[in-house]
């Protein structure tokens, strides 16, 4: 298959540690939309050219260098048609990440464990020293109680309790404002602390920003009352003073599930 040609070009580079894949295709829920992403993990930077050199060879559609989020490339191939996503990390990088969340238990305000859940659901394509399987296994571990304290006690508060400007007061001004784009980018805060807490109390990995639903549909085990029917109509409110009443309601559901129901 093309993945593991593209890895074995890149195992041929010494610098190179691992090769991975990871993402929309490596989880059980996927789509003909969902792309195919790599992760080349080394020791050092690998040069542009030496990276184009390899993907030239199975498209002449891609694209070396985005930087946007990671460093990284892309490239189409047409047959079997799929769009490939090629990402460039260090173990260093790994291995600081899963210190600081996954031992040190240092949360994040949305996305904790997003880059945790997808170093620990990676499929290994080349493995040079056994490092990147090493790390697998580590994540294979219990879910740490005290991440999952960390995590719920770093993003409750900003939901709507914490005293200044959570995030209900801050969309609770751009709402009397008739602030469209404020709402949105708060409601969108808002849900990306909803579901670290979410994931967290049932003792799941983030998945990220994709098909958040249907992840905490099958991996969680203990859901809010009404949980989908609450996020869609908090999203349909968006523009609309019944914003405001939709995310009491979703927050009330999930205070309850918390066990911080009033």
């Amino acid at each position: 298959m093309i993945l593991n040609d593209i890895a074995a070009d890149f195992s041929n580079l010494k610098t190179v540690n691992s090769v991975v894949l990871s993402g929309s295709k490596t989880s059980l829920i996927n789509d003909d939309m969902s792309d195919f992403n790599i992760y080349v993990y080394s020791s050092g930077s690998i040069p542009l050219e030496t990276r184009e050199e390899i993907i030239k060879k199975y498209s002449n559609k891609y694209k070396i260098g985005n930087n946007f989020v990671e460093d990284g490339d892309e490239l189409s191939v047409t047959k079997p048609a799929m769009c490939i996503n090629i990402t460039y990390r260090t173990l260093d990088w790994a291995y600081k990440e899963m210190n600081s969340i996954w031992s040190k238990y240092n949360a994040r305000l949305g996305y904790t464990t997003t880059y945790i859940h997808n170093l620990k659901n990676a499929k290994i394509l080349f493995d040079r020293n056994y490092e990147f399987e090493r790390i697998i296994e580590e994540l294979k571990l219990p879910y740490p109680d005290e991440l999952k304290e960390s995590i719920i006690n770093k993003n409750y508060p900003m939901l709507r309790n914490l005293e200044g400007s959570p995030f209900y007061k801050q969309i609770e001004i751009a709402v009397k404002r008739e602030d469209l784009i404020s709402q949105n980018h708060r409601t969108a805060a808002l849900l990306a602390s909803y579901f670290d807490i979410l994931f967290a109390f049932n003792e799941q990995t983030n998945p990220g920003e994709k098909k958040l639903i249907q992840y905490a549909k099958k991996y969680c085990k203990k859901l809010p009352k009404d949980f989908e029917e609450d996020i869609a109509t908090v999203i349909r409110s968006i523009g609309s003073p019944q914003l405001l009443t939709s995310l009491t309601k979703l927050l009330d559901e999930l205070d309850a599930l918390l066990g911080k129901a009033k």
